[in-house]
């Protein structure tokens, strides 16, 4: 991005920015553009993290759940003297 300004061309615009703005402005210009570099990296880690949690939350979705299966009928513990039970077919 760099790569094609010199030593020269960097002195000539860190001139007409001294000029533009004046030597008093030059600090709270230098502590605004670390606060917008420290919140962009901020919400960019932010932003990670939550796109993190969301894969994470696609992936136990996913994932196949065992399920376990309820009989379909069951028998009473207590049956009345010759009674059969049948039972349901499964499938």
């Amino acid at each position: 991005m760099f790569g094609s300004l010199g030593f020269t061309e960097l002195i000539l615009i860190l001139m007409i920015v001294l000029i533009i703005f004046g030597a008093g402005k030059l600090p709270q210009l230098g502590e605004g553009l670390g606060k917008a570099i420290k919140g962009f990296k901020k919400s960019v880690h932010e932003a990670e993290a939550i796109e993190a949690e969301a894969q994470a939350a696609a992936q136990q979705t996913a994932a196949p759940q065992v399920a376990t299966a309820a009989p379909a009928q069951s028998a009473p513990l207590s049956q009345p003297a010759g009674a059969t039970v049948q039972s349901a077919p499964r499938a």
